[in-house]
């Protein structure tokens, strides 16, 4: 099937111009999980692909574990955040993403998941960029995380990847495979917000079962929007990773909020009704790529996980609406301050 491309900055501007029950979970994971029937559950209703070479067959859904730190907006508690985690547990979530540098995440997913560790894939990453550092740094995030293993060790994009040379990163590899070696990770992986070329320079390397890449309507990194070669390079990316069997995680499906949470702020005065629609249309957008495994997407309130929930079990496609909506906001977008105050890599 042929995808649509995330679009440049002019091609955008161009553009408006122009106008399971947890069957689901990770397999090989303790027969019990397989049958236990959680009350609440969509698993059986969200799709389920493989994780590439992982053979984790997982819902598509994913929740993004950035939403959780308090100093990143999120309005909650400490104890109504982990509820939110078992929310999203209790609704066939299984794919659990944080980091290092998350703060208080991790201790928050691990409280969540303590006496469900064996019925999901949780994942964490390190951003050192020193060798050295890297087991001191996964021993930090086991004990956060209440568990003795992970199932996937990423280097972390920014700080990690972003920082470093090529080189620098393999020799990360090379740490995280020893832990994986030693059991202490099933599989290892990065991810990128964007620098594009390391990444695929990583891929091309053989060494990786897994990448994250950013992949949205937006072309964004952490902090930065892309140029056209950066999104060709990201292209370049998923069809290499995909060719070697890798699995691949979509972030930034909904442009790290630019599409969702802040999209009103961002544009004041775009209609509010489709201001609603913008996140799933940025969700059909990614999922109508079948190479795309799983969308990792932080949700910070229980009617955020709700409404992509409903996203994701829908039959619809992305719709020539979807595309016209996505294109007249994002070209709103280009024209604010805070875009164009932002660094083009």
């Amino acid at each position: 099937m042929k995808t649509e491309k995330t679009l440049g900055r002019r091609d955008f501007v161009k553009q408006a111009a122009q106008a399971l029950a947890t069957a689901a979970a990770c397999e090989g994971l303790p027969a019990a999980a397989a049958q236990r029937e959680t009350p609440g559950t969509t698993a059986d209703a969200i799709p389920v692909r493989t994780l590439g070479k992982t053979g984790f067959k997982l819902p598509i859904l994913g929740y993004g574990g950035a939403a959780l730190p308090a100093r990143w907006r999120n309005p909650l508690s400490y104890e109504e955040r982990v509820a939110l985690v078992r929310y999203a547990y209790d609704r066939g979530l299984r794919y659990f993403d944080t980091a290092g540098n998350y703060m208080e995440s991790q201790a928050i997913l691990g409280e969540g998941l303590k006496d469900r560790r064996g019925d999901v894939c949780l994942v964490t990453k390190v951003e050192t960029t020193e060798p050295e550092e890297v087991r001191k740094a996964v021993e930090k995030s086991l004990k956060e995380l209440q568990t003795d293993y992970l199932d996937i060790l990423l280097i972390h994009g920014s700080p990690g990847l972003e920082q470093m040379s090529v080189g620098q990163a393999l020799k990360i590899h090379s740490e995280l495979a020893k832990l994986r070696d030693e059991k202490v990770t099933r599989h290892i992986g990065f991810s990128a917000h964007g620098y594009f070329d390391k990444a695929l320079a990583l891929i091309d390397s053989g060494g990786f079962d897994v990448c994250m890449l950013s992949y949205g309507y937006m072309p964004r990194g952490s902090s930065s929007v892309w140029s056209d070669r950066m999104t060709r390079l990201r292209d370049e990316c998923l069809a290499k990773a995909h060719e070697k069997g890798m699995g691949i995680v979509a972030m930034k499906v909904i442009g790290g909020g630019w599409l969702g949470r802040w999209s009103g702020y961002l544009v004041p005065g775009f209609d509010r009704q489709r201001l609603k629609q913008l996140p799933a249309a940025a969700i059909r957008h990614v999922r109508q790529d079948q190479r795309v495994h799983l969308l990792a997407i932080g949700m910070h309130l229980k009617s955020q996980i709700d409404a992509n929930l409903t996203t994701f079990t829908a039959e619809g496609t992305y719709t020539p609406q979807d595309r016209t909506l996505l294109t007249e906001f994002a070209a709103k977008l280009y024209e604010t301050d805070t875009i164009k105050k932002m660094r083009i890599e």
